[in-house]
């Protein structure tokens, strides 16, 4: 029974709902001694020098095209912060935005307030909605604690599309290290794994996935190894503390906050906000605060504080209710069985896991390739 015991780190606040979690021997967890190695192997020592190099490189490859990198936005604090960094370095970026019919009013505002003031032109896909409802609606019912990997999958893939299409080379991201590094694989599922995708989709869904945007891992091979298409982690090459830009967006953008990371979407807010605890024990706010108080930008009585309130009020997970059942066209009973029907992981369904788990060194090595470090 000891092993069943609920344990919390003595340095973050990630705990025993991660069902994977190790701690040492005074107490700290996994995630913190994961969090500071990444730190030492992905966050260069002279980044100063080696950002102004990685410009030099992008610049150079888009000579004599009209955007020289593309940025990813989705109206959240780390998107909008990428797309003023490359602005300020002189970049030509073109923004694109996956409009999953889930932007709530607030993220468009914000969208447009930003990329108007840095002057960047902006591509917005929109997906097929019906398409995209039954696919949303299949992760739901197959439950899944990880129900975005449709969005996440859809934005990745609709980026590097993109990219070839222009023929550019670097992509701009938003990810970093110093605010989310932290996240249990205990929770989530990759989202790279379209074998997992389509099975789900075969066994729940309605319509055929015509326009979806997607992709497998030879499919990856090429856009990273023939096309030599790179992510630019970019916030990893410079000081990057969330209060500060969220308060230079604030006052030279007129941006406004969404009270918490990623619910610039108003599926994922009532995700995070409802389903995944009640129905998971999930609280995603763990692993955000985790990471910051390992960048030292939160401390852990604040993080624990903040932890006894809801993730939303009341009224508002409420009204998100109503919306998304109704959006998703579910009768309150289909929606009654998602919740109560009992939790499954990917090994319930065909998935690509063989393969990501028998070779990660490969795996692990085309990702890094991926992603422009040098």
């Amino acid at each position: 029974m000891l092993e069943n015991r609920y344990q919390i780190c003595s340095n973050c606040v990630m705990d025993t709902t991660d069902r994977a979690i190790e701690f040492d021997e005074s107490g700290v967890c996994c995630h913190c001694h994961h969090y500071h190695n990444r730190i030492k192997t992905e966050i260069p020592f002279d980044r100063k020098e080696k950002l102004e190099q990685l410009i030099k490189r992008i610049k150079q490859q888009g000579r004599g095209k009209e955007y020289d990198c593309i940025v990813g936005i989705s109206g959240g604090v780390d998107s909008a912060v990428a797309a003023c960094t490359a602005k300020q370095m002189g970049l030509r970026p073109l923004a694109v935005h996956m409009d999953n019919g889930w932007n709530a009013e607030l993220a468009v505002a914000n969208v447009e307030r930003v990329l108007k003031g840095l002057d960047i032109d902006l591509h917005t896909h929109v997906l097929d909605w019906e398409e995209f409802r039954d696919l949303q609606c299949s992760f739901l019912r197959s439950s899944l604690a990880n129900a975005e990997i449709p969005t996440d999958h859809a934005i990745l893939a609709s980026l590097y599309k993109i990219a070839t299409r222009l023929k550019i080379r670097y992509i701009i991201s938003g990810s970093n290290i110093v605010t989310e590094a932290i996240m249990p694989g205990s929770w989530m599922y990759d989202a790279t794994d379209l074998k997992l995708i389509k099975d789900i989709h075969r066994k729940f869904g309605q319509f055929k996935l015509k326009t979806y945007p997607s992709y497998s891992l030879p499919k990856l091979f090429y856009w990273i190894f023939f096309k030599r298409i790179r992510f630019v982690p970019i916030l990893n090459y410079v000081s990057y503390i969330k209060k500060d830009t969220v308060d230079m967006l604030h006052q030279e953008f007129g941006w406004r906050s969404y009270g918490a990371k990623h619910y610039e979407s108003i599926y994922t807010r009532f995700f995070q906000s409802y389903i995944l605890p009640r129905k998971f024990n999930i609280d995603k706010r763990k692993a955000h605060f985790s990471t910051l108080i390992c960048s030292e930008q939160m401390s852990r009585e604040e993080a624990l504080r903040e932890l006894q309130s809801e993730p939303c009020s009341p009224q508002q997970i409420e009204e998100d209710r109503e919306f998304v059942i109704k959006k998703l066209q579910l009768s309150e009973q289909e929606f009654k069985d998602i919740m109560e029907a009992p939790i499954k992981t990917f090994k319930d369904y065909s998935s690509n896991h063989f393969w990501l788990n028998s070779f990660p060194s490969i795996i692990k090595f085309i990702k890094k390739i991926g992603t422009d470090r040098k």
